[in-house]
């Protein structure tokens, strides 16, 4: 199952030690993308750049499965 795991590393409420980064190691092929200097909240404060890369790491997926189809 394709996994992309998002996190701040300045996020205050979930450390991203605690979280991003173990969730990253247990999760096999998950792919870890940190956001320098983002809070908790970056969905909201950097909504832009997490929707561009949302959409990125989607197509990338959808583009790898069309491969695999064709």
């Amino acid at each position: 199952m394709p996994t992309l795991i998002l996190h701040g590393d300045d996020d205050q409420i979930v450390p991203i030690q605690a979280s991003g980064m173990l969730s990253s190691k247990l999760i096999k092929g998950a792919v870890l993308k940190v956001y320098k200097g983002a809070p908790h909240g970056m969905c909201t404060t950097l909504k832009d750049k997490v929707n561009a890369d949302l959409l990125a790491f989607i197509e990338s997926k959808a583009a790898k499965s069309s491969d695999r189809a064709a």
